[in-house]
């Protein structure tokens, strides 16, 4: 049996009115129409819902029976629809925003300002991914906007706007000898070329060219890099630094992250700045991530 709402919903304007005539008019529909809806109806059921004659129409016991049900089957599916709806119009305002670790910077609350001044009813929504994803949720479709650094695998995907450039720093267990160089170097720094024997704790291999960025392979001039030990989180990353495992690379601006309990960072001379962006799919043209890469730009171009 496969009895569908529009036919509960026309048995039930009759039984109501209990006229073929306002039930049509109620339904705006011909009553030839309703007449033969009904009709297929009752042969579809094997059962008369309708004592009909020229003058009156009236529901038979089976008809009376069947109304409190119809009208709440009609209702059930009225409110499905209705929370259906609800979540449709939720899904709509919200925007998951990945990241793999916090971007500090002021950048949340200065994008999420611009965000709700266009869009008063977006809820933005944050994510945390591991660092295997240098996408931070966007090649999986699990994040519609997310904080990365570049460059990113596949880049020809994704639109993205760079919100920060920073110089690179080195993360250094406290008693290094090359804290004492930076030290007494006039810019506080230390040379690359210093970092090639050391051991390097590097992003799991699944993060691709950001791996690479972060074991700075393009200053290595062909050397490969020792590794250390692989990390996954600025956590992991700070005990193996502390524990002796490896030093590591890092943006200025995640400094704080890494530095305290017997960990430093010093600047490092001799390779490229690091750069954060918003990054978003290139398919995906919806309002709210168009809004928040527009906002990024703003930022962006604010911080140059």
């Amino acid at each position: 049996m496969n009895v569908h709402g529009r036919d509960l919903h026309y048995f039930i304007s009759v039984a109501e009115e209990l006229s073929f005539t306002r039930a049509a008019e109620r339904l705006f529909v011909s009553q030839p129409a309703l007449s033969k809806q009904i009709r297929m109806l009752e042969k579809q059921l094997g059962v008369a819902l309708f004592e009909r004659d020229r003058r009156t129409v009236r529901l038979t016991p089976v008809g009376e029976v069947l109304l409190p049900h119809a009208r709440a089957v009609l209702a059930a599916w009225q409110g499905a629809e209705a929370a259906m709806e609800e979540a449709k119009t939720a899904e709509r305002r919200t925007l998951v925003i990945g990241m793999s670790t916090s971007p500090g910077r002021g950048l949340l609350p200065a994008l999420r300002a611009r965000l709700v001044s266009r869009h008063p009813d977006a809820r933005p929504v944050l994510r945390q991914v591991n660092w295997a994803d240098p996408s931070a949720g966007l090649a999986d479709g699990s994040s519609d906007v997310a904080f990365v650094w570049l460059p990113l695998p596949d880049d020809d995907q994704y639109r993205y706007a760079v919100v920060a450039r920073e110089p690179r720093l080195v993360a250094l267990p406290d008693g290094h000898p090359l804290a004492a160089r930076a030290a007494s170097d006039p810019e506080g720094k230390v040379d690359f070329t210093d970092l090639l024997e050391e051991p390097f704790l590097a992003l799991p291999p699944e993060a691709g060219p950001l791996r690479d960025h972060w074991l700075a392979l393009d200053a290595r001039g062909g050397r490969q890099p020792r590794i250390g030990g692989v990390v996954a989180s600025a956590e992991e990353t700070h005990e193996a630094v502390a524990g002796g495992q490896g030093v590591a690379l890092l943006a200025a601006g995640n400094a704080p992250l890494l530095v305290r309990d017997e960990v430093i960072a010093v600047p490092v001379r001799g390779v490229s700045p690091s750069r954060l962006a918003v990054a978003a799919r290139q398919d995906d043209k919806r309002a709210l991530v168009l809004a928040y890469l527009a906002a990024a730009r703003e930022v962006g171009a604010a911080a140059r």
